[in-house]
């Protein structure tokens, strides 16, 4: 990225805001890019109270590492939830579906977290609580640009390897 530079104030980095439906909604940039990182997926992420930022998934290309800048929240990681707020970090190894994970923000103000990722592909992310998975290619989860591959489905949905041929 030519336009990238060793030193960015998140205070001043324009964020791109999404909601989706009543659970999901996020302020955020994309600070590695910004930053001109190839191989670490940095991003900067504001949860307003109440929302979490994705579904409940793991990676299993992929480790994932959080830092909560501010507010509090819970981490949900496998069967267990944590209460984590400003200062903690939490951590989701690549892994099945042991190692997925979410941060909810169950707190009055938003929730501020640096985000990072390995930034590994080709990827695979399952989905436990509504038994989806996802498969990517041509562009790790969460870099600028257009996956060569990406399909999302159901378990149920697989055909034999044969099936066609």
């Amino acid at each position: 990225m030519s336009d990238a530079k060793p030193v960015v104030r998140l205070a001043d980095v324009p964020l791109e805001s999404f909601t989706h439906g009543e659970r999901y909604a996020d302020a955020y940039a994309a600070v590695g890019a910004l930053l001109g990182l190839r191989h670490l997926g940095v991003s900067y992420d504001v949860i307003p109270p109440g929302k979490a930022i994705c579904p409940f998934h793991n990676h299993y290309a992929n480790d994932e590492f959080y830092v909560v800048l501010e507010g509090e929240g819970t981490y949900r990681f496998g069967d267990a939830r944590y209460p984590v707020a400003a200062g903690d970090v939490m951590g989701a190894p690549a892994g099945g579906r042991d190692t997925a994970h979410h941060l909810i923000n169950t707190g009055s103000v938003p929730l501020r977290v640096l985000v990072m990722s390995s930034m590994r592909e080709p990827d695979v992310c399952e989905y436990p609580d509504s038994d989806k998975f996802l498969v990517m290619a041509g562009k790790s989860p969460g870099a600028e640009g257009v996956a060569t591959f990406r399909h999302v489905g159901r378990r149920g949905d697989a055909v034999d390897y044969w099936d066609g041929e």
